[in-house]
């Protein structure tokens, strides 16, 4: 029985961790997700947080080689376009007027549509230096997952 809890626990990390590492979801997602699952609230952090931060060199790496050869199919070209211009809409001003901080703070925001994902497309496209936009990304991610954990933790616990 304790095999079967065991393998349940790493199945439900490893479940927070994709999520985490989606565009779907992130650690928005994959923090709740495995603390509901009861798996270590610090445990579910961390992983989550880490596979989340992963999403920016994968996103960085795409963006600098694989888009290149994509751009080519107009379907493509179509959906990378209108993804620039609401990655620039969200976050344009803010970025352009308060650059690395603009970054931190769009993508601390948790809601729908301000991660990591868009964070690295606002980076790549008001072409940022990869350390600081990757510092910028982190920061914000700490932060969206922070929030979401101390959230999480008090539906969990209850507010007293």
């Amino acid at each position: 029985m304790l095999a079967l809890n065991l393998d349940t626990l790493h199945i439900d990390l490893i479940v927070a961790a994709l999520w985490s590492l989606s565009p779907f979801g992130e650690a928005k997602v994959g923090i709740p997700y495995g603390m509901y699952q009861g798996v270590n609230a610090y445990l579910v952090f961390i992983v989550c947080f880490a596979a989340n931060v992963a999403v920016f060199p994968l996103m960085m790496f795409f963006l600098k080689y694989i888009n290149q050869h994509l751009i080519k199919w107009r379907f493509y070209k179509k959906s990378a376009v209108y993804v620039g211009q609401r990655a620039k809409k969200g976050s344009g001003k803010n970025i352009q007027r308060f650059g690395f901080l603009g970054i931190v703070l769009f993508v601390m925001i948790p809601l729908p549509g301000t991660g990591v994902y868009a964070g690295s497309i606002a980076s790549y496209l008001f072409k940022m230096k990869k350390r600081q936009a990757f510092a910028a990304n982190t920061i914000g991610i700490f932060f969206s997952s922070l929030i979401i954990w101390v959230a999480t933790l008090m539906s969990l616990n209850g507010v007293s």
